[in-house]
């Protein structure tokens, strides 16, 4: 059964660094198509690290794996992606004349794949 969360896609310091190796690299790729879920919803879904996860709003639709966040970096409730491919595929295209779509507070529905 599927269950809403808000996505806040952004920037890792891990991402940097492999951007520095090139965005098509295997440490590069794997940053910014994992999704990060706290433990207690991991647990509440039946997830484990590297589990299938389908995740979708009004805009598109992404499957990637999931992982366990680090400590109390996000609260139940909140996932955090990379900014890539897999996070823009949940953005809208309207910039509300800002030149950049929304990309912070996403609605989105997620539920294992």
């Amino acid at each position: 059964m599927a269950e809403e969360f808000i996505l806040i896609p952004g920037r890792t310091s891990k991402q940097g660094t492999t951007l520095n190796e090139g965005k098509y690299t295997d440490g590069y790729l794997e940053e910014i198509s994992t999704l990060q879920i706290c433990d207690q919803d991991m647990q509440r879904l039946g997830l484990s690290d590297g589990d299938q996860v389908r995740m979708w709003n009004d805009v598109g639709e992404v499957t990637v794996p999931c992982k366990t966040s680090k400590g109390d970096e996000l609260p139940p409730g909140l996932l955090f992606i990379s900014y890539g491919m897999w996070s823009s595929a949940l953005m809208g295209g309207d910039t509300q004349g800002s030149g950049m779509p929304d990309s912070k507070g996403l609605d989105v529905f997620l539920e294992p794949a």
